[in-house]
């Protein structure tokens, strides 16, 4: 059997991983962004709409994904060198809006194999993220 016949029969499983791997780190991003607005800015208004974004990624969690979860062998776990260093509060911001937006942008990709509908929502927070971001800069650069 071939590395590619191999990873085609993997398919299923990887792309379960693919989706909890990107869920997982929309959530995370998204956490950042709103405790920064709860704790910082004290902003109600920004920190509720982005937890209610958050928890609308709950619609796509799906627990079965768990077993396809494989930290261990993650080969990109590891931190990059930029990752490690934030030179101030707007860096983190921009981190985390990039982080978020680029794993809704992945989730829209992959979930058309799935699901449109599933597809299109992520499609939708994609865009409602660069709102929030450029509503988060113009109130607070």
């Amino acid at each position: 059997m071939t590395n590619q016949s191999q990873s085609l029969e993997e398919s299923p499983s990887k792309i379960d991983r693919l989706i909890d791997a990107n869920l997982n780190r929309l959530k995370e991003g998204l956490r950042v962004i709103e405790d920064i607005c709860r704790y910082i800015h004290d902003d109600k208004q920004l920190t509720s709409t982005i937890k209610n974004l958050r928890h609308q990624l709950q619609l796509s969690y799906k627990i079965e994904r768990l077993k396809h979860r494989n930290i261990e062998s993650d080969i990109q776990k590891a931190s990059t060198k930029s990752e490690l260093s934030r030179g101030n509060l707007q860096e983190l911001i921009i981190a985390n809006f990039s982080r978020a937006q680029e794993s809704g942008r992945v989730l829209e990709e992959v979930l058309k194999l799935q699901s449109i509908e599933e597809s299109e929502r992520f499609k939708t927070i994609r865009y409602t993220l660069y709102g929030l971001e450029k509503e988060y800069f113009e109130k607070y650069l």
